[in-house]
C-alpha cells in the first residue's frame, strides 16, 4: 500500500499510481534487455583489459579432432 502524504491544506494528496491497473497483457508485452551472466562478465573483463583479436575460424582443427579414436577406428576398418 502507498502512504499518501499531508497536504499543505491538512488533507492528503492521492497517489497517482493508485488507479493504474498494469494486467497481464501489459506485463508480458514489455521487452526485457539485461544482457547474459556471461556478456557482463566478459563487458568487465574488457573493460579492464581489451582482448587480443582473434581469427573468425581457427587455421588447426579442433584439439583431438584429427587424431580421435573414432576417426583412427575408420581408417583401420
Amino acid at each position: 500500500m502507498a502512504q499518501e502524504e499531508p497536504a499543505e491544506d491538512g488533507g492528503t494528496v492521492p497517489d497517482p499510481w493508485d488507479g493504474v491497473e498494469l494486467d497481464e497483457d501489459f506485463v508480458r508485452a514489455a521487452g526485457t534487455s539485461e544482457p547474459s551472466a556471461r556478456a557482463r562478465m566478459l563487458a568487465a573483463r574488457w573493460r579492464a583489459e581489451r582482448p587480443e583479436p582473434q581469427p573468425w575460424r581457427a587455421d588447426k582443427p579442433p584439439a583431438g579432432w584429427f587424431f580421435s579414436r573414432s576417426r583412427r577406428r575408420r581408417r583401420k576398418g
